[in-house]
């Protein structure tokens, strides 16, 4: 099939539909026909490639990387690895027939035969049962039919010896041949193939740990990037809202300037919309390949045995350590917010008209107090408070006793604050959020084990009727009261640091309304893990008479 035929993948749309199956090509859908392995760790058949390299360099059709190609094919070297999972998967699919009964077994049977490495031939569960538990065949290497060794990696091609050392310096397999045709320095770095299977299999799962941490990361990116996408919509919407508002009070004066700011704000939300894009594709992109080669890991380690594993694992493992090495652009370059200063471009075109000076900030005297700051934030004495009033945003004056607020979910908190911190402005404000995340991850941890071990004693005190011992709700009953004291604690500290934070607030309104509302929903948050807690404590409380009563039963009837 040739390749020019398809077209790259372009939107996100299709990017998260695509089909991210190990073995299947993204361009032709198929399964893969001698895959090509590109710079950019994307596959593809040789087929769907064909024809698209131009003056020594391939385009990948799905992220557009280029890739350097030699030689007169025109084509990427052949990815063994993946071969060797498509050559695994046509086994998987053969007719497989037991060596000593001819029994033929079906494709959903294939899990249950073994295979003889020593005699070379597959076995039923009956004949491995029967005949190869004798003492004769004692030392035989009888393993699952998935794992069965081939012959290309039982012996050495070269001497056509077994294979029975390997080289942690030169990363392959060697016979007793081989072996002394090593030099002495060489034969230092030799281990035997078990101990390096072990070794192999403990380095595999540090680099799918650290991929598994960067698809943590770039999932986490793409959250909040499509979240900033939403948030240049919504603050886009609200400044044409805002200078709509402003201009229809106006006259006919200020209809050029009006223009002017609605084409100011299209140009920004369009440069700062296309930048989030371009950084999302990017990442969209990268995203299906993480998955593909965590898939591929856990496909290769199920499906390979040590010799295979130790002829392709470090070739796999150097793959996964380049991929987490490439340049990945996972925080935003940007800020989301669209400001056009209407209201300096607004005062500017009417100083002509009505001989008005510039204001220089939001808050003036008492006529011209903007909006979210009210009359009732003028103290006796015409001093100003402290406390902005923030549309959406009431002040956490209560206490942890007064009743719960409407405020934002933790999850619009936890979002708002990822973007907060990815615009880099270092704040007293963003290092109190640092530090707060850091103590609400572990307060919500600590909760959610408890919970998870109160609900586990009330099914089996209710559903199981098995007896609990006394000492355990005492212990539960302890910590839920040691974290009610810690997060009325952090509560209180947060709270405290409200008068920090006013003085910097009315210096800068244009941030008041993030963080206030971010923090209002920390406190929020606390309020509810507290009532979570408390209602722990009284369930806890109620099963505790029940489970002593049980146990003095039981001291009782011991002695019989």
């Amino acid at each position: 099939m040739a390749g020019g035929i398809f077209s790259p993948l372009g939107s996100c749309s299709e990017l998260e539909k695509a089909n991210c199956h190990p073995l299947v090509c993204l361009l032709c859908h198929e399964p893969y026909q001698h895959p090509c392995l590109l710079d950019c760790y994307h596959n593809f058949c040789a087929s769907c490639l064909r024809g698209r390299a131009s003056d020594g360099r391939l385009r990948c059709p799905l992220c557009g990387h280029p890739s350097v190609v030699r030689g007169g094919t025109g084509l990427p070297p052949v990815d063994r690895l993946l071969q060797f999972l498509v050559d695994s998967s046509a086994d998987g699919e053969e007719d497989v027939q037991c060596a000593n009964c001819d029994r033929h077994c079906a494709k959903a049977e294939l899990d249950t035969m073994y295979f003889c490495n020593t005699c070379g031939q597959p076995l039923c569960v009956p004949c491995r049962e029967e005949t190869h538990r004798a003492k004769m065949f004692a030392r035989h290497e009888i393993v699952s039919l998935s794992k069965r060794t081939k012959d290309i990696h039982k012996k050495c091609p070269l001497h056509e010896e077994p294979y029975i050392m390997f080289s942690t310096e030169k990363k392959s397999m060697l016979c007793i041949n081989c072996f002394r045709d090593m030099q002495g320095e060489s034969r230092a770095h030799c281990i035997d193939i078990e101990t390096a299977y072990m070794q192999g299999c403990q380095r595999l799962d540090q680099a799918v740990m650290a991929v598994k941490e960067l698809q943590t990361s770039t999932c986490e990116a793409i959250v909040l990037l499509k979240a900033m996408i939403e948030e240049v919509h919504n603050s886009a919407s609200e400044e044409e809202a805002a200078i709509n508002s402003l201009f229809s009070s106006m006259q006919e004066q200020l209809s050029e300037r009006k223009k002017t700011l609605l084409k100011a704000v299209q140009s920004q939300h369009e440069e700062k919309e296309k930048a989030f894009k371009e950084q999302l594709a990017h990442l969209a992109s990268l995203l299906p390949t993480l998955q593909v080669h965590l898939v591929t890991c856990s496909a290769f380690l199920s499906s390979a045995n040590k010799a295979e594993f130790l002829d392709l694992g470090y070739q796999l493992m150097e793959r996964l350590q380049r991929i987490v090495k490439l340049p990945h652009r996972l925080r935003p370059a940007q800020t989301s917010k669209i400001n056009s200063e209407y209201r300096a471009e607004f005062a500017r075109c009417l100083e002509p008209l009505l001989m008005l000076s510039p204001r220089r900030s939001v808050v003036g005297s008492a006529s011209g107090i903007g909006p979210g700051i009210t009359i009732t934030n003028m103290l006796p004495g015409g001093q100003c408070s402290k406390t902005l009033m923030v549309p959406g945003c009431p002040p956490a004056s209560n206490k942890m006793s007064a009743g719960p607020m409407v405020r934002k979910p933790t999850m619009h908190r936890y979002i708002s604050t990822k973007v907060l911190l990815a615009e880099g402005c270092e704040t007293p404000f963003t290092e109190h959020c640092r530090n707060y995340e850091n103590t609400y991850r572990m307060l919500q941890t600590e909760i959610q084990g408890l919970k998870d071990q109160v609900q586990e004693l009330h099914r089996d005190l209710t559903k199981h009727h098995s007896l609990i011992k006394t000492e355990i709700m005492s212990e539960i009953l302890q910590k839920s009261l040691q974290m009610d004291v810690q997060i009325a604690a952090h509560y209180s500290a947060v709270e405290m640091m409200r008068s920090v934070f006013e003085e910097v607030w009315e210096e800068t309104y244009q941030r008041v309304a993030n963080e206030q509302e971010i923090y209002e929903a920390q406190l929020h948050d606390l309020l509810q893990l507290r009532q979570e807690n408390s209602c722990l404590t009284t369930i806890t409380k109620q099963i505790a008479p029940y489970v002593r009563s049980i146990a003095k039963v039981k001291e009782r009837l011991e002695p019989r």
